[in-house]
Order: structure tokens, then C-alpha cells, then sequence
């Protein structure tokens, strides 16, 4: 028995049609689109770029609703001796350390949730919350702004302010080599 075989023909079948017809408008389609993105300004590298020229006068407006968003949720919880230190040329981790105390473990707690509950309403993200377990000291890291909440005594024992104040620093030197 003989295998009948078909005519090739010097026409492409219907779907070589349809890849054909398409690829001119994917091209357009991809030449609009880049045309509406560069009528819309830089790139987002392009405008990270410019930020960074201009990253002394923003830091400080940027950190600004994040520390006073923190004061108000610290102040609303009636944490005790709140101190803000700009700690921007002392190291590159943060820019701002927030120290504050509670009066318990449980106090120190609620504190924590709400300076993180108070922070997501306002748009921020706190990147790590740590310590809520024991309560005794718990940290919340906003990036820019860190936020210590301590019981007194581990306040005390661990002397952050003394750490990260310089005037604090020189004060102490002072009065010791006194």
C-alpha cells in the first residue's frame, strides 16, 4: 500500500499568518508603551538617583512624621521619660533612637503595640518588632527612627542615653576626670 504524501505549497498556513500579522503590532504595542513612560519623566532609578542628591534636606523632613506619629502614640500611652536623640552622624543603622520607659512589662507591651498600630495608620511600616515576649525591653525598628521601650531598671542598667548622647558622653567624661 502506497502513502499518498501532500503537495507542499509556497503558501504559510494559517497560523505562520497570524504570528506574522502580530509581531508588527507587538512592536507598536511596546514602542507606545515606551513612549508613554518617557513622557511621564525619569526613571525610577533616574529619580532615585536625584533623591539621593538632595538626601540631607529630606532625611530630616522624611523622619519628622515618623518621630512625631511615635511621640503622640508614646504620649497617649503615658510612657515615662521620653527622650529623642538624633543619632545621624554617630552611626549609619538609624537616625533617630526614641527611648522611653513603662511602669510594667505590661505597660511596656501595650506601649509597643501602639506605636506599631499608630504607625501603620499612618502609613509606616515598622520593620521588626522584638522583645515583646518578656516585655521588659522592646524594640521597634521604623528604619530611620528606632524605638527602645524599657522597664526602669533595665533602663538604667544598660544606659542607652549615655551611649548615644554625645553631650551626655562629654558630660560624663567631664565630671569623671572632675
Amino acid at each position: 500500500m502506497a502513502v499518498k504524501r501532500a503537495k507542499k505549497t509556497s503558501r504559510p498556513s494559517s497560523a505562520k499568518k497570524k504570528a506574522a500579522s502580530k509581531a508588527p503590532a507587538n512592536v507598536t504595542k511596546l514602542s507606545t508603551a515606551r513612549k508613554k513612560l518617557a513622557s511621564k519623566g525619569p526613571a525610577p532609578a533616574a529619580k532615585k538617583k536625584a533623591a539621593a542628591s538632595k538626601a540631607p534636606a529630606t532625611v530630616a523632613a522624611k523622619q519628622q512624621p515618623v518621630v512625631s506619629v511615635v511621640e503622640h502614640a508614646l504620649d497617649e500611652m503615658k510612657a515615662v521619660n521620653v527622650k529623642v536623640l538624633a543619632v545621624t552622624k554617630l552611626t549609619d543603622i538609624t537616625d533617630t533612637m526614641i527611648i522611653a520607659s513603662g511602669n510594667s512589662d505590661r505597660h511596656v507591651r501595650s506601649i509597643a503595640d501602639r506605636v506599631v498600630e499608630h504607625a501603620k495608620k499612618a502609613g509606616f511600616r515598622p520593620m521588626g518588632v522584638e522583645g515583646e515576649r518578656d516585655g521588659e525591653w522592646v524594640l521597634v525598628d521604623m528604619g530611620d527612627v528606632i524605638v527602645h521601650i524599657m522597664l526602669p531598671k533595665v533602663r538604667e542598667f544598660y544606659r542607652l542615653e549615655s551611649l548615644w548622647d554625645v553631650s551626655a558622653a562629654r558630660r560624663e567624661a567631664a565630671e569623671q576626670s572632675a
